[in-house]
């Protein structure tokens, strides 16, 4: 069992809040509002568009495999690319929002999290006092291979702290990045929020080859050239780690719980993180077990 100080009350919004775009992958606008939600409700989305309006709760079992970002499905109801969404949520420490939508995909935005971190901070937190169990990480579990893994282990303080090594083997103006954040609302907002999503030119071309992406303008991500971004410049030099901090926060945020570990990442996506919180929830779930036979 989970000692003392790994415990926190839960959380929400103080207030509602909305933010609105359009989806990058659909072209799709979205109007995209935050309501306060009753401790132990978690983070639900709701498809106000549909009739009747349907939910869609941020649980692991509800992932579905998708190109480049993280979709979530239940019955015939399924949002998408949501990873910003939740990693501004989990970061700013929101256990419990209903998040209604006008359409499937969250709005891109600029590409970050910074316009949903702000919004949160523009409705504020209120504490639930129901505390919430967290996974707290006792043994080292890893997925993936030599070419691209994820991990999470111990972690000597409570919270998470997440590191990534973003490697392109030379290639490009990436390189090869390197960061490492303790995720707090503050040093979510200060380092991470604002970093935006990535694709290289020739991924661009490809999307828009397919019918997709095809009202994003370099103004609205990093598409990046062999010198660097297009029509656009870095916020940070090392912005691309960032950005794959950034995503990690929020995939991790699908086990449902505060998660206390240190987890490490290299060349790692959507799929390998929610790989490791299935393994993750598999660990805490036999445990429990344990400490209950």
């Amino acid at each position: 069992m989970a000692t003392t100080p790994f415990l926190r009350p839960q959380r929400t919004i103080r207030r509602p809040v909305a933010v609105s775009g359009f989806g990058y992958w659909s072209g799709q606008t979205n109007r995209v509002e935050f309501y306060p939600a009753p401790a132990g409700t978690g983070v639900v989305f709701v498809r106000v568009d549909l009739s009747p309006a349907l939910r869609v709760a941020v649980r692991l079992e509800h992932c579905v495999e998708a190109e480049h970002r993280t979709n979530l499905s239940a019955g015939v109801a399924q949002v998408e690319m949501v990873e910003h969404v939740l990693a501004a949520l989990s970061a700013s420490e929101i256990d419990n929002c209903e998040v209604r939508v006008t359409s499937a995909e969250m709005p891109g935005f600029d590409g970050s999290s910074v316009i949903v971190a702000d919004a949160i901070v523009s409705a504020g937190v209120e504490c639930l006092g129901a505390p919430l169990q967290p996974i707290v990480v006792r043994q080292a579990v890893r997925v993936g291979d030599s070419s691209a893994w994820i991990e999470a282990v111990p972690h000597g303080r409570p919270g998470l702290c997440v590191e990534y090594t973003l490697d392109y083997e030379g290639r490009g103006p990436i390189g090869t990045q390197h960061r490492c954040v303790y995720i707090t609302p503050e040093t979510f907002r200060m380092e991470l929020a604002a970093a935006r999503t990535f694709v290289t030119q020739q991924e661009a071309e490809s999307l828009r080859s397919r019918g997709l992406g095809t009202r994003v303008t370099p103004k609205d991500l990093l598409i990046l050239g062999p010198n660097g971004p297009l029509e656009n410049a870095f916020r940070w030099p090392d912005e691309c780690v960032r950005h794959k901090l950034l995503d990690m926060v929020g995939d991790l945020s699908l086990a449902g719980r505060p998660l206390h570990a240190h987890v490490r990442g290299y060349r790692s996506g959507h799929r390998l993180n929610a790989m490791l919180v299935k393994q993750l929830l598999a660990a805490d779930s036999a445990a429990s077990f344990r400490r209950t036979a």
